[in-house]
Parts: C-alpha cells; sequence; structure tokens
C-alpha cells in the first residue's frame, strides 16, 4: 500500500446492530475515498487474538477515530471491555508523546457530548445529527488526509517597511512565480520550455536559473521534455521542461484557473 495512505483505526464499542452498521458503514465511506480504514468486523475472525489486534492497530495507525457513545464513555472511563483495553493502550501512547493529536473523539450520542476523561480537552467532530452527515464526513475526511477547507496564508510584508530593509525574495517567491508563469504558457498552448525561457522571464542569472529549475523538478512540478525544433532542419530537437501533472492540479487548488 502506498507510504500516502492514512490508517485510520476505529475504536467502537458493540453498543446495538444498527450502531454495528452505522460505524461499518462510516469504515466503507472512509476507505472508497483513500483512507486505510481498520476494523475489527473487516479483520478480526473466530479464534484471532483480539488484545494483539488492538495493540497492533493503536501502535501502527496514523490516526484513530474514536466513537463515542453514552456506552462507549462510560466502559472507557471505567476499563471495561474491549473498550477500556483500547482506552488503556491509547492513555499510555498519550503519556509518552502529550502533545500527540493522534486520537479524533467522534460524538455519536443524543443530547450528550461526553468523551472519555483522558480527552476532554481534545476538539471533537460531531455525528450527533444525521442532517448533517455529509458536512461532517468531509471535514472528518479533510482532517485525515490534511487537506483543509481554508489554508492557511502567509504573512505579508510590514507595509510601513522601508523598501531598503525588505528582504530579499526567496527561493519559494521565485518558485511560485514561475509556476504561475509557466501555467498561463501553458493555458496560451505552449507548456514547453527551455532554460534560456526561464531565465529570460527571471531576469536572473543562470545559476539562479537552474536553482529554480532544480528545485520545482525535486517537487515534481515540472518533468523533462523533448520537442521538435521550428526551424527548416524537421531533425533538430530541443532539451526543456514542461508541466506535470501535479502542477496542473496544485494550479486548480490555488485558484489560478477557473473552467
Amino acid at each position: 500500500m502506498s507510504v500516502n495512505v492514512p490508517r485510520v483505526f476505529i475504536s467502537y464499542s458493540h453498543d446495538t446492530q444498527a450502531h454495528k452498521k452505522w460505524v461499518l458503514e462510516l469504515a466503507q465511506r472512509l476507505r472508497n475515498a483513500g483512507v486505510d480504514a481498520i476494523l475489527d468486523q473487516f479483520r478480526v475472525g473466530l479464534g484471532d487474538d483480539l488484545g494483539g489486534f488492538m495493540e497492533k492497530s493503536v501502535a501502527e495507525s496514523d490516526r484513530i477515530i474514536m466513537v463515542c457513545t453514552d456506552n462507549y464513555v462510560t466502559k472507557a472511563n471505567s476499563g471495561l471491555g474491549g473498550v477500556g483495553y483500547e482506552k488503556m493502550i491509547m492513555t499510555a501512547e498519550y503519556m509518552t508523546n502529550i502533545d500527540s493529536n493522534k486520537v479524533i473523539p467522534l460524538i455519536r450520542q443524543n443530547g450528550t457530548h461526553d468523551t472519555p476523561t483522558f480527552v476532554q480537552t481534545r476538539a471533537h467532530i460531531n455525528f450527533s445529527r444525521e442532517d448533517e452527515y455529509e458536512l461532517q464526513f468531509d471535514n472528518l475526511l479533510r482532517e485525515i488526509h490534511q487537506a483543509p477547507l481554508f489554508k492557511e496564508p502567509p504573512v505579508g510584508n510590514n507595509p510601513f517597511e522601508s523598501v531598503v530593509e525588505k528582504p530579499a525574495e526567496s527561493v519559494s517567491d521565485k518558485k511560485m512565480e514561475l509556476l504561475r508563469w509557466w501555467v498561463s504558457s501553458y493555458n496560451q498552448g505552449d507548456g514547453f520550455a527551455t532554460s534560456d525561457d526561464i531565465q529570460h522571464q527571471l531576469a536572473c542569472s543562470r545559476i539562479f536559473t537552474e536553482l529554480y529549475i532544480s528545485e520545482l523538478l525535486r517537487d515534481k512540478f515540472i518533468k523533462r521534455g523533448v520537442v521538435r525544433a521550428k526551424t527548416i532542419n524537421y531533425n533538430e530537437f530541443i532539451d526543456g521542461f514542461e508541466l506535470s501533472d501535479k502542477a496542473k492540479l496544485y494550479a486548480i487548488e490555488q485558484g489560478w484557473v477557473t473552467e
């Protein structure tokens, strides 16, 4: 499995068949949306070691979804059954990593919003209302994939700062400037560029041009390419670079292009 697929363990109590079905459907939707959702209903059979499954799942998961019903909270706080055992494992991890945000408390009660004591100060997600299910599922999925709906913008320059005092433009700034120009050129029908094209566009030295190209290649925003020269001699080819699919998707995400 790709290292980019987040692994998520779902911890819950077997309250009713309807609740087990709800959790199962949540896990199936997560898996369909690119999440390796780990659930006992998928992976535990008769005769399997439940304790070993819980320990392995908690240890190897990137995040843990704790489906909090009243029964789950009672069992976790009292240390009862499988829920109590999972709570003990998770508490041990919190003791060794106090800043961990590994556990995502998911509220599934009607009328109460209780969570186990050891995560009461942690932000939770509320699935108690069926009419808000799709909204909350989207929020949960974005959290797991680390794709927030609103991205924190960079801090701009102080408007009262002297131009002389402003720091030199960073490699990252130039890189984005170059990428935006490239996207614009691609939309106009020409996404291929040579080192000379890039140097001319940025009006910088060849050393810095090579640095910016190297950064974009490393980040897989561009890839090497070859085109036939637009000369009488059509057997002549030119080495250069072209946008990757990753760059095109990034441009859409940044709002540089619209439909």
